[in-house]
């Protein structure tokens, strides 16, 4: 039973070391707002979600203010947008329709963002789903806080390269659409494999179909106080390391557990899941790169710092995982750069590298995140780079994704600012040797063999 004395426990966290709730996230099912008649869908759509979040904000402030935990943001996830407009769109412009009545929606109850404008592709796409994905660049540039995602493999069903390669142009296209805002389009955008069907993050949250009607998940954050903790590990063995980064999640946990059982409550909706992810801010303090660095690396991209993530990652869960019974999403450490001070200074610097950050996400939570890369990035190189990503979430039958930035008009030296908490970044450099042969092969990558389990 959760009690107000392990928030209290919290109040040093909360006040000096940037402890924060990073969101409360609703998942609502749009599958009852299937209909022949665009126009009904998009009515059944706004209505349902007016109706069913109606509380959220309010809620989410509320609880702010009776225990004092900073919530960061409130968000929504819907199903997969590909599948409840199946019944209805029979052109990309349909689909933009159904973008605009989230948009309208999400503004209408106050929402920072809302996710699932989404298509899940990880064997083949029908027709419905090739659409929504060629919606992308019209219907992420004309909304504003409409995030995607669409899910290219898995390690059950291999990787489709299909729309892997179709995803290379659409980032490009996203990138022009919005290229008077630095190419603002491509941060609402993330092209997973083994996406996860409860991810309060974004852009990557939609609602499973294996979930319920509604419910309600919370991810926290936390590295400030996990690199304040480390203070007292100067000088001391692994063991002692490990001891007090997995106390500190537990502790991280205990607060987003408490905040999400209160949230299912005050609204009437069940609880899913805690999100354990680490999940930073470019505010100086709350940086995961800080974190790597005082275990012990001068600067990320140096030798040891994969080793020192993924004792990160593993502790954090360990910690985190006794400290609630349902922990889901992707659960351990964001790295993105934009949105992480140390990160940036690192790839300012050129000891982080796109190449090492990809050696990173075999052991963190999602993948490529936030990185900038110039704008003249062909389309078969984006693909490559999300291929890639893909094929190391499929063998090691974990979630990994790609969120790049080809920032139109600009080159590497230079840099993107994307404003609040997705911050500014460097353009990276992208190695440019042609993989097009590859990519525009078509078909299929075929699962592993691990993954015949039956």
């Amino acid at each position: 039973m959760l009690n107000i004395m392990e928030v209290h426990e919290t109040n040093q966290m909360i006040e000096q070391e940037q402890l924060d709730v990073r969101t409360i996230t609703m998942g609502i099912s749009l599958l009852d707002c299937a209909d022949a008649d665009v126009d009904k869908v998009c009515g059944n759509i706004y209505e349902k979600i007016t109706r069913v979040a109606r509380d959220l904000v309010d809620t989410g402030a509320q609880i702010e203010r009776d225990y004092g935990i900073p919530i960061v943001n409130k968000r929504i996830t819907v199903t997969p947008i590909s599948l409840v407009g199946a019944s209805c769109c029979r052109t990309s412009e349909d689909f933009v329709r159904i973008a605009h009545a989230l948009d309208r929606a999400a503004k209408t109850v106050g929402v920072d963002l809302i996710g699932g404008y989404s298509a899940l592709v990880s064997k083949s796409m029908t027709p419905a789903e090739e659409l929504l994905i060629r919606s992308l660049p019209q219907a992420l540039s004309q909304t504003d806080i409409v995030c995607s995602s669409v899910n290219v493999g898995s390690t059950k069903t291999g990787i489709d390269m299909d729309a892997v390669q179709l995803l290379g142009h659409i980032v490009k296209d996203i990138a022009y659409e919005t290229r008077d805002n630095d190419s603002y389009g491509c941060v609402k955008f993330v092209a997973f494999c083994n996406a996860p069907d409860d991810n309060p993050f974004m852009a990557g949250g939609f609602h499973g179909v294996t979930e319920g009607d509604a419910v309600i998940n919370v991810g926290v954050s936390g590295p400030g106080v996990v690199s304040r903790a480390l203070d007292a590990a100067q000088g001391k063995d692994f063991e002692f390391l490990c001891e007090t980064i997995k106390r500190t999640a537990f502790k991280i946990t205990r607060v987003g557990q408490l905040v999400a059982q209160e949230a299912s409550r005050r609204l009437g909706v069940p609880f899913g899941i805690i999100d354990l992810s680490l999940a930073p801010t470019p505010a100086v303090g709350d940086s995961v790169g800080e974190v790597l660095e005082k275990i012990g690396v001068d600067q990320i991209g140096a030798p040891g710092t994969t080793a020192a993530l993924a004792m990160l990652n593993d502790q954090v869960k360990k910690g985190g995982i006794m400290a609630s019974s349902y922990v889901g999403g992707l659960s351990g450490a964001f790295i993105p750069v934009s949105e992480d001070k140390n990160m940036i200074d690192a790839a300012g610097s050129g000891c982080l590298t796109i190449e090492k950050l990809e050696a990173m996400t075999c052991v963190c939570s999602v993948g490529l995140d936030m990185i900038a890369i110039p704008g003249a990035t062909t389309a078969a190189t984006i693909s490559g780079i999300i291929a890639d990503e893909s094929a190391i979430g499929m063998v090691n039958q974990k979630t990994t994704a790609v969120r790049v930035i080809p920032v139109y008009g600009k080159g590497v030296g230079e840099q993107a600012r994307f404003g609040g908490l997705m911050g500014y970044a460097p353009i990276m450099p992208v190695n440019q040797v042609s993989c097009e042969t590859f990519v525009s092969r078509g078909g299929r990558i075929p699962a592993p063999i691990h993954s015949f389990k039956n």
